[in-house]
């Protein structure tokens, strides 16, 4: 049995990679940079924790959040895997015990924020260790065409001369042709093997309706769904909450979450979803990155996403159990212009914004698709499709007339 099987068998309780994870592996554990863009639940984290562990020594991987952090490590040490974080949520006390374990070679896999990471001192810190492995996790992060740019991640660039023996491999599950681009120049210098694998959920059903009164709606298509698991998408702080009391008051068990909150509440929040059946989240874009509950049922929009990668990402919370599962977005006018107000009142230069326009027209495109809602959304990230029959197009398409003579 090779290295890698074994670790897969042993440490992971798989006898074999899913379609698109062996090659990233492969190409990892022969020292080589990957751009690795994978659907949501595809097993990303299982195309750098393998190879980690084949490679001996330590990796780093990069991470946005200290949630999602926090629940890899904790899925890791119930595999025996000796992976640590140092992060701020944890006291002085306990990060610098951490740091004795990794300074002493007891620990496999190292969880960081960029923040945390890009510092004079950890880079100095750990250049002086074994670093076999560097893994970047929601890459998306460090294009500012990605759907959750983050300033902090630009830095990231400097890893490549800090550890030149050690391969880098960043990972995402949104990233279209501009942002793919822009993160393989950014990072690896234009140098690193992409792998794209098929963007399709078809467990997913897609719906978008026109919006009369969200409220209203979201509770119609609740009627059906009592005791699922779901997340609501609203744009402000404001709407989560109103949202969550409302919900409340008609008898669902709903919580809000937002950058507003304190970070107790947040992990309060978070903690009720990821335990508890038949919660529903009322959140803005803060909440869902690397959020990994199978059973989530459904995802509603109850405001237009930024883009159609946003919205990628954010109905790739659904479904990752591969049951049937269901995005329900609402739209009007409204929520146009007021995506088109935040664009141009933005800090960006006019290409950022004329690019960020073209994204919006794609989204408006998809919400008023003629025909099926699966080729539309996938032909965006470049994928041909068939018409699906699991979208609100397919399922009942709207009356066609012929239009010449108006």
């Amino acid at each position: 049995m090779t290295p890698k099987a074994k670790v897969l068998r042993e440490v992971f309780g798989f006898d074999g990679f899913r379609p698109g994870q062996e090659a990233i592996v492969d190409h990892l554990i022969d020292g080589r940079h990957v751009l690795a863009v994978m659907p949501t639940g595809s097993g990303k984290s299982l195309c750098y924790q393998v190879p980690a562990l084949v490679k001996q020594g330590l990796t780093i991987v990069v991470s946005p959040l200290v949630a999602l952090m926090q629940d890899q490590v904790a899925a890791l040490k119930l595999a025996g895997v000796a992976a640590e974080t140092i992060n701020s949520a944890a006291s002085r006390e306990d990060n610098v015990e951490i740091w004795k374990r990794v300074a002493s070679g007891l620990v496999r896999i190292l969880y960081l924020a960029p923040e945390r990471l890009m510092t004079e001192r950890m880079i100095a810190a750990l250049q002086k260790l074994d670093v076999k492995l560097i893994a970047v996790d929601e890459a998306h992060c460090i294009s500012q065409w990605g759907a959750s740019f983050r300033p902090e991640y630009e830095a990231l660039h400097g890893l490549r001369d800090a550890f030149p023996d050690a391969p880098i491999g960043a990972f995402t599950a949104t990233a279209d042709e501009a942002a793919r681009r822009d993160i393989v120049k950014k990072l690896f210098g234009g140098k690193a093997e992409v792998f794209v694998s098929g963007f399709d959920r078809p467990n997913i059903r897609l719906a978008v309706r026109n919006k009369d009164n969200a409220k209203q709606q979201l509770l119609r298509f609740l009627e059906t769904r009592a005791g699922e698991s779901g997340i609501v998408y609203a744009l402000s702080r404001k709407s989560t909450e109103e949202i969550a009391a409302f919900l409340v008051e008609k008898k669902h068990h709903a919580v809000a979450y937002h950058a507003g909150l304190t970070p107790a509440q947040r992990a309060d929040a978070q903690d009720l979803f990821m335990t508890e059946k038949g919660v529903i989240v009322c959140a803005t874009i803060a909440f869902g990155m690397g959020i990994d509950k199978p059973d989530v049922r459904f995802v509603f929009h109850a405001d237009l996403p930024s883009s159609l990668d946003a919205y990628y990402q954010e109905i790739g919370r659904a479904g990752r159990d591969g049951e049937a599962a269901v995005a329900h977005m609402v739209f009007g006018l409204g929520d146009i212009r007021l995506r088109r107000q935040f664009i141009e009142q933005g800090e960006a230069n006019n290409e950022h914004k004329r690019r960020e326009n073209r994204r919006l027209d794609a989204l408006v495109a998809y919400c008023e698709a003629p025909s099926c809602r699966r080729v539309s959304l996938l032909g965006y990230f470049g994928e041909a499709a068939e018409p699906c029959g699991n979208c609100d197009v397919c399922l009942s398409p709207g009356e066609t007339i012929d239009g010449s003579a108006e």
